[in-house]
């Protein structure tokens, strides 16, 4: 029987099925890839060099962009660079780092999404008193707990993981997923759960304030039509984005816990990996085409690169 100091690399076998078109999906990750970085950056470049958008809600959104470029670089280039491969591992090492940027990477989602409903919230329920409110001190407090909170939750959670005695080495995924990793476990288990449980109460608790928040914002909307005006504009782009983000959590709760050999090959890959493709390219899409400074913005930059290539030729 295997145990932890003999497992120096796990064998990720999700790809085995589909490397007669891998040429195929390497094209497609790529180009999903790269606009996941257009997209993504494109979006912090115009609130950095705006001082308009220098803005609590821009600057959450700011914040949401880059972690989007951090958990995906978590996933993409590995993927990338197993599909040119014959062989599909990842050192133990590298399949913990890869759980903790990821997972991180979606819970940090979350926080984000929780302080840009409270902007929300103190901006259209309490107005006068936003800007007092939303100082600097209190927006870097809160960009600190979207990153802290994530990361203490994922560093213990896999250093309980990295505790665990395996039997196995085989991950039927794409990618290091934490209970793909417990399930190979032959120790107990138990402290693992329990502290995973936690983590999704907590964030469950984070949905929880959402919603709240989103409750008042609706009270509030019906009595004012300025409010209502406000929410439209700014609101829907977050409520689409955490629709998004919750419906591909779902799929990968849904994939991770009951998915099956008897599922159809292309719907547990997109079961896999949907949270990673999804929310990346349609946020700063949303937010894109939603927020009148940003697509102005966007534009400015489109037409201004148009112009010099036309005055270059």
């Amino acid at each position: 029987m295997e145990n932890i100091t003999s497992i120096l690399i796990f064998t990720l076998s999700g790809l085995d099925a589909i490397m007669e078109n891998r040429y195929i999906y390497f094209s497609f990750t790529a180009l999903a890839y790269n606009f996941i970085l257009l997209c993504n950056i494109t979006i912090i470049f115009c609130i950095a060099s705006n001082k308009q958008l220098h803005e609590p809600m821009y600057i959450f959104l700011c914040n949401l962009c880059i972690n989007a470029l951090f958990g995906t670089s978590g996933f993409y280039p590995k993927l990338m660079y197993d599909l040119l491969s014959h062989i599909h591992s990842i050192s133990y090492a590298g399949c913990l780092i890869q759980i903790f940027v990821i997972y991180s990477s979606v819970l940090c989602d979350l926080s984000t999404l929780t302080v840009m409903a409270y902007d929300r919230y103190v901006a259209i329920c309490r107005p006068l008193k936003y800007h007092s409110e939303m100082t600097n001190h209190k927006i870097v407090q809160c960009i600190l707990f979207c990153w802290l909170a994530p990361f203490c939750s994922m560093a213990v959670l896999v250093s309980l993981t990295s505790r665990l005695t395996l039997c196995g080495s085989n991950i039927e995924k794409l990618y290091c997923e934490n209970w793909a990793v417990v399930k190979l476990a032959c120790s107990s288990t138990t402290m693992n759960n329990v502290i995973g449980y936690i983590i999704i109460i907590v964030y469950f608790g984070h949905a929880v304030l959402i919603v709240c928040s989103y409750i008042q914002l609706i009270l509030k909307c019906k009595v004012s039509q300025e409010s209502k005006y406000k929410f439209m504009q700014t609101c829907m782009p977050h409520l689409l984005a955490l629709f998004n983000l919750a419906t591909a959590l779902l799929f990968d709760v849904l994939y991770s816990r009951y998915g099956s050999a008897s599922f159809p090959q292309g719907l547990r890959h997109f079961f896999a990996v949907d949270f990673l493709f999804m929310p990346p390219i349609l946020n700063p899409i949303i937010y894109g085409l939603k927020l009148t400074k940003i697509r102005k913005q966007v534009t400015g930059i489109i037409l201004s690169h148009c112009c010099c290539q036309n005055l270059k030729s």
